[in-house]
């Protein structure tokens, strides 16, 4: 049995270690501050859920109702209706925007010429760093009934006059796949950086033994990448509740409603805009435990496809 150092002992070896290198040390200290103020501290505010807030009072001075807005979150059929519509934009985000990512890694990885392989990654990085101010006015645009989709379909002579942004069976699809076409290029960054430290005597012996292309990616590039890959799933699955607020509050309408309130909004909604904080926050807490559950559930299953190897 290893004995451990006394308390005393351990701190002043800390302390002694942070004099070496107060330094570095200092730099994370604006971090530790700004997640104080903003990340541990907010905790408490989350009492209001349990209680009868509204503006004119204070937190310590609203009445304790118990579970009272739970259980009126639970008879809501508005919020139900927000959680199929956030659970069905995600499972299509997760089914398309996890896997895309690493194919276009792959295929960037395997280009030979500098030029061109640099052009591709900027093009593909390009749309996540337009604001949804700019990518929702071009989606509005584009589905419009004069718009571009609309000219491309009459090209291969489907004729429609249908503004498909009021159109709310389709907003899942326009969703999820806007998303996707956002965030797929940024999503290689991962991905590139592990493929770029794969030992390239791997892919000598491969190619020695007369695997081709494909089969040195499949037997030696995805494999290497099962740690990173495993990483993004688990934050994609524990995500499956928090969808994307600004896309919505952008491409959000009267006529799609129906079928684009998420639970982000809903609680936007219904907190900032109509003041119902308490009930708002029960929304919000009941989410945020709903996906540290998903999150553990999912480290679980991915510790069991990696050798008992977590990842977290």
């Amino acid at each position: 049995m290893v004995k451990k150092e006394p308390i005393n002992r351990r701190l002043k070896n800390y302390w002694e270690k942070f004099g070496k290198q107060w330094q570095l040390q200092s730099m994370a200290i604006p971090g530790v501050v700004y997640m104080i103020i903003f990340n541990f501290i907010p905790i408490y505010g989350l009492v209001i859920a349990f209680k009868n807030y509204t503006v004119i009072d204070s937190i310590g001075n609203a009445d304790w109702v118990g579970w009272q807005n739970f259980e009126i979150v639970m008879k809501d059929r508005y919020f139900w209706q927000s959680v199929v519509n956030t659970l069905a934009i995600s499972g299509l985000k997760l089914l398309f925007g996890f896997v895309l990512p690493i194919i276009i890694a792959i295929m960037i990885y395997e280009l030979r010429a500098g030029v061109f392989k640099r052009v591709i990654q900027t093009i593909s990085y390009l749309p996540h760093f337009l604001s949804w101010i700019i990518l929702g006015g071009m989606l509005i645009t584009w589905f419009s009934t004069t718009g571009m989709i609309n000219q491309l379909l009459q090209m291969f002579g489907i004729v429609t006059q249908q503004n498909h942004m009021l159109d709310a069976n389709k907003y899942w699809w326009i969703a999820a796949l806007s998303d996707v076409w956002k965030e797929a290029g940024w999503g290689t960054i991962l991905y590139l950086a592990v493929m770029s430290k794969i030992d390239p005597t791997y892919y000598e012996a491969a190619k020695m033994d007369g695997a081709g292309r494909l089969r040195q990616v499949w037997s030696i590039t995805i494999p290497m990448m099962k740690s990173i890959i495993s990483l993004n799933f688990i934050l994609a699955v524990s995500g499956l509740f928090n969808s994307n607020l600004d896309q919505t509050l952008v491409l959000m309408n009267s006529q799609n409603q129906q079928k684009s309130e998420v639970i982000n909004s809903y609680v936007y909604r219904l907190g900032l805009q109509q003041g119902d904080f308490s009930y708002a926050t029960a929304v919000g807490l009941g989410v945020s435990i709903i996906s540290v559950l998903l999150l553990v559930v999912t480290n679980l299953v991915t510790k069991k496809l990696n050798d008992n190897k977590s990842v977290l």
